[in-house]
């Protein structure tokens, strides 16, 4: 099934794409900011994101950009009544793969969806991986070695986030800011060195979670 988050703060539009879309048989789930989508995809990544430009905790084109620098192949259409020629531009150099003006054809929106969807092929692969640990978003199952881990939730979204970057070095900072910051914890440097010992623990001391000394953490494979 393709499912897809759709970000809009208009509750009329959204209601009315998605009936439309559930109709063709979509799985619609609509987030009426930019920080509920944010969250969301930290959980689990849809086949598609249907992104309006203005939202009333900032603008759809620095999440598209947040978006691409995580998840590159995931397609994000804009729908957005913002029409002027720069606007396009801008938001196809965000990272957009269509752009919709407002309003536009429900017939024609589905369309681009599929034509999307097939040149795209399945992007939003809801496992990730790194040597022997595996991670499900659809089911926010973890496993090392095919045995499931029991995960605490800062001890989940850490892995997550680490796996999501994998091959990158992040820093310390980065990391207390998009595992806790972001949720409203606000929590010590100490907290991260605590989660990161528990987890290497869990995962039986991975050789693929290495620490960058003075810097941070970095996943990679090794075999």
């Amino acid at each position: 099934m393709t499912e897809l988050y759709y970000v809009e703060d208009d509750p009329d539009i959204a209601g009315i794409v998605k009936e439309y879309l559930e109709q063709k048989g979509c799985e619609v789930t609509v987030y009426g900011t930019l920080a509920e989508v944010r969250q969301a995809l930290r959980l689990h990544v849809p086949t598609m994101i249907l992104l309006d430009w203005n939202m009333p905790d900032g603008c759809g084109d620095g999440l598209c950009r947040w978006v691409r620098g995580r998840w590159k192949d995931l397609p994000i259409v804009f729908l957005t009544v913002r029409g002027d020629t720069q606007d396009i531009v801008a938001g196809f150099q965000s990272g957009a793969d269509d752009y919709v003006v407002k309003p536009f054809s429900l017939e024609v929106l589905y369309s681009r969806i599929q034509a999307l969807l097939r040149r795209a092929g399945s992007a939003g692969d809801p496992c990730l991986s790194c040597d022997g640990i595996r991670l499900d978003q659809s089911r926010r199952v973890v496993s090392c070695d095919l045995e499931e881990v029991n995960l605490s939730a800062a001890e989940y979204q850490l892995l997550l986030y680490l796996l999501q970057n994998k091959g990158r070095t992040v820093t310390r900072e980065k990391i207390l800011e998009q595992v806790w910051d972001v949720n409203g914890s606000y929590v010590n440097d100490n907290t991260l060195t605590v989660t990161i010992k528990r987890l290497r623990e869990k995962l039986r001391q991975p050789s693929c979670l290495k620490t960058v000394r003075s810097v941070g953490y970095r996943m990679e494979d090794t075999v």
